[in-house]
């Protein structure tokens, strides 16, 4: 029996929808300007349906201190509710540069 507690709306309505994730193959740096915002030998690639790849990279290896929380946010039905943050570093700012998706459906949990 399946005891998913908090399951994809989208996975419901359309189960045909896919979306794969599968550990990517090296490491995974993100700069701005000359800092190193995050470095990962750990992140995760989403593929869904036919958009553009995205990587996603664990917490642990994101320099929190050089983002700013974000009031945007998104919703998708197969991955819940994005919360997004801004970068600033090296005297420059540039809004909604990251998003995650802190509390994801059951479905995506993996990232």
């Amino acid at each position: 029996m399946d005891q998913r507690t908090n399951p994809a709306p989208g996975f419901m309505r359309d189960p045909a929808h896919t979306i794969t994730v599968r550990p990517f193959d090296g490491t995974v740096t993100v700069s701005f300007g000359r800092e190193v915002i995050a470095s990962s030998g750990r992140a995760q690639l989403l593929q869904e349906a036919s958009y553009r790849p995205v990587l996603y990279v664990p917490f642990a290896d994101i320099r929190f201190e050089a983002l700013l929380p974000s009031d945007s946010s998104t919703h998708c039905p197969f991955k819940g509710d994005a919360s997004y943050w801004s970068v600033h570093a090296g005297g420059e700012t540039r809004k909604d540069v990251m998003w995650a998706y802190q509390a994801p459906y059951d479905e995506m949990l993996v990232i």
